[in-house]
């Protein structure tokens, strides 16, 4: 037979087999930029009796928006996606291309599990495979999208990426399967309760929702132009924000970032935590915004969901701002019983393997635990600014009064000490005084700062 019939023929066996993945490869990167790799690899699973075309994996480099990007992506269509030593064995390849060229890694992900037959094989190509990707967290960024249904030991790299996408209706990811899950639970859940948007809003693991792969290529360029690009070109570097003196509130705050940069991270959980990648003024930061009117408690899983970020923010050196409103610990049995000392802890940690710039802006409360570890010049903020009408004090009003001041004068109600604490102990001037705030400011000058002192501490 013709050699090149032949490759024809082979090509087109091929190509049929993966056209469903093929497809979402193609609606995600630039058009014919994508270059398969390792593409006529294929194995015989023996229990089943079938050929694995492709290992049952795609994968390859392509652009978004000439960004060049490695992608691997699971074929549904070839054994379920089922996970072989063969299949990790491709996958690794491509990481190691995308690791010696420090290019961003997109997985997508469709598999029921492991190949049967395989037996331990199997276990230890998921341990390289795991083993691989993890090795390169933290310096090459990673996306996965759960692109339908996700089960088994594979799982784990959700908790390894950077960035972990959850398509609307038809993304699950389990560590096993639901239907499993679901009764030795003693219930009747769908595959959606169980490990979809709404099963997995305590897992700490979907960074976005969407509805569609569209919406995911504009997240990855948005994301990546941030990382890619740490500082452009803004005319948005002095302008004032009148309406922070009307309202300073998480919502006005977000004005203080350059127009339509920035990117919420982890927004389906702990949403009195907000975690931004932005800009100011031209210059790319990561930013954690405390979201209450009376101030946020601090709980396990909102430090955790801080800490994380910080982890992110130290490994990508992006420049770290907390705009601080909170109140410390949430006072509560089951808090104080929790991991939520823990968490500090490992954040303070955290904190202080950060070499890029920290910055803090007390905008509403800073009381307490609030102030020591959102705030604190001691804590290594290089530079903390206080709005002038913020709160920063030991104890928050009527609790700090009646402890304060209980006993010294049995007369002033309990109101009259509150006020009395407010006024002489709460003022950031006092902060101010003995250095401990760089400056207090009227919020509507709060960006012309933070540009300037980001600018003065780019490395």
């Amino acid at each position: 037979m013709d050699k090149i019939v032949l490759l024809q023929k082979r090509k087109k066996q091929l190509l049929d087999a993966g056209k469903g993945i093929r497809a979402d490869i193609n609606s995600l990167i630039d058009e014919d930029s994508f270059v398969e790799l390792s593409c006529f690899s294929f194995s015989k699973d023996e229990f089943y009796g079938e050929n694995a075309e492709g290992e049952g994996v795609v994968t390859g480099f392509g652009t978004i928006n000439d960004y060049p990007f490695y992608i691997v992506a699971q074929n549904s269509e070839v054994l379920s996606g089922g996970v072989s030593k063969a299949n990790c064995e491709k996958i690794e390849k491509c990481l190691n291309q995308a690791e010696k060229t420090s290019t961003a890694v997109i997985w997508i992900l469709s598999t029921l599990g492991v190949q049967v037959g395989e037996g331990v094989n199997v276990l230890e190509g998921l341990a390289s495979l795991i083993l691989k990707a993890s090795q390169m967290k933290g310096s090459i960024p990673q996306y996965l999208i759960v692109n339908g249904e996700v089960y088994g030991q594979i799982a784990v790299l959700a908790g390894i990426c950077d960035f972990t996408y959850l398509i609307e209706n038809k993304s699950v990811l389990c560590a096993a399967s639901p239907l499993v899950l679901s009764a030795k639970s003693g219930k009747n859940l769908s595959k959606f309760k169980v490990g979809g948007v709404e099963g997995l809003v305590n897992a700490h693991l979907p960074t976005f929702t969407v509805k569609n792969f569209e919406e995911i290529k504009n997240s990855i360029t948005s994301i990546n132009e941030i990382l890619a690009l740490p500082v452009i070109d803004s005319e948005e570097m002095n302008v004032a924000l009148p309406a922070l003196d009307k309202k300073a509130d998480a919502k006005t705050i977000l004005s203080i970032f350059d127009k339509n940069s920035q990117i919420e991270l982890g927004k389906s959980y702990c949403p009195e935590v907000k975690c931004f990648l932005a800009r100011i003024g031209g210059i790319a930061v990561a930013a954690v915004v405390f979201d209450a009117i009376d101030g946020v408690e601090l709980t396990a899983e909102n430090v955790r969901k801080i800490k994380d970020f910080a982890e992110f923010a130290c490994c990508y050196s992006l420049p770290y701002v907390t705009f601080v409103n909170t109140l410390g610990i949430k006072s509560d049995l089951s808090v104080n019983g929790s991991l939520v000392l823990k968490e500090l802890g490992e954040y303070v940690c955290m904190l202080d393997c950060i070499d890029s710039a920290k910055v803090s802006v007390v905008y509403g409360k800073a009381i307490g635990l609030g102030y020591t570890i959102f705030a604190a010049k001691s804590m290594g903020y290089d530079y903390s600014y206080a709005f002038a009408n913020s709160k920063i004090a030991l104890f928050d009003s009527l609790q700090g009064a009646e402890i304060e001041f209980s006993g010294t004068d049995k007369q002033i109600d309990a109101n009259k000490l509150a006020a009395k604490y407010s006024d002489e102990n709460s003022d950031p001037v006092n902060a101010a005084k003995d250095g401990y705030i760089d400056n207090i400011i009227q919020p509507s000058f709060i960006k012309q700062y933070l540009t300037a002192s980001l600018q003065m501490l780019l490395k």
